[in-house]
Order: structure tokens, then sequence, then C-alpha cells
């Protein structure tokens, strides 16, 4: 039995700050402010292993979630009925399906991308990420948060 990961809620001035430059350096590629990671990293201070240490581990995410638009990406297996799972858990959570694209099948896996509108009717995003990292058939579960 795989172990499910766990998501928190953290104030900024409790989070280390080798996480909180990752977060800087993140945001100076994705904004192309730079043109590599190398670039980034050696303006924030950090080294390359901090950065891909913990670059899929950390992420904004604000306050005011209505409205928000969090994608998120799985790596899910290959069988009739996974996509139909976790299609189901996200609506039982209340969130609102935006956008799914599903790659051609690798060794029997597919990544998954999927784009969901958080509504004031959407339950405990945490709990969404947790019952999608623990349905049969996925493998990992990444999310990222934009407004």
């Amino acid at each position: 039995m795989k172990k499910r990961s766990n998501y928190f809620v953290v104030r900024e001035k409790a989070v280390p700050e080798v996480l909180l430059k990752v977060l800087e350096a993140k945001k100076l590629v994705e904004t192309r402010r730079v043109p590599t990671v190398q670039d980034a990293v050696e303006q924030v201070g950090i080294s390359r292993s901090s950065f891909y240490k913990y670059k899929d581990d950390i992420f904004l995410f604000h306050d005011n979630s209505q409205g928000t638009i969090l994608t998120m990406t799985l790596g899910i297996d290959d069988e009739p009925g996974v996509l139909s799972v976790v299609l189901r858990q996200i609506a039982d959570f209340g969130a609102n399906i935006l956008t799914i694209h599903q790659s051609i099948p690798i060794n029997g896996i597919a990544s998954l991308s999927i784009s969901v509108q958080v509504l004031q009717t959407t339950g405990d995003i945490s709990e969404m990420l947790g019952a999608l990292e623990g349905q049969r058939g996925v493998h990992q579960v990444k999310l990222l948060a934009k407004e």
C-alpha cells in the first residue's frame, strides 16, 4: 500500500528560507525572466539540487481560493475505469472540471492533466488530493495553483 501525501497550509514565516527561494526561482523560470534554471538558482542563491528536490512540492496557495484554477497532473494506469474514478472523485468534492488532457500511455502509465475551478461549494482541496492519491491506479498527484 502506497503512502498518502499530506498537504498543509503554513504561514510564510514558518516556511524555511530554501523553500521560499525555490518559489522565487520557479517564478523567474515560469515568467521567463531568466533563460535557464541555473540562472534562476544563482539569482536567488540556492543550489540546483535544492531547486529540483523541492520544486514539485512547494507552491503558493491564495487565501481567496474561490475562482482559483487548480491544475493537477497525475500518473494513472492505462486500465478501464481509472480515469472515470478520478473524475468522479473531483466531482464528489464539488470542483468544476475545466479541462482534461490524457497522453497516450507509455509502459502502461498515462499522464493526465486536469484543470479545475474551485467554487464556493468545493470541499477541502487537501482532502480531495489525498483521496485522489489513495485511488487504485493513481501513481502520483502534483498540484499547481493559479488564479
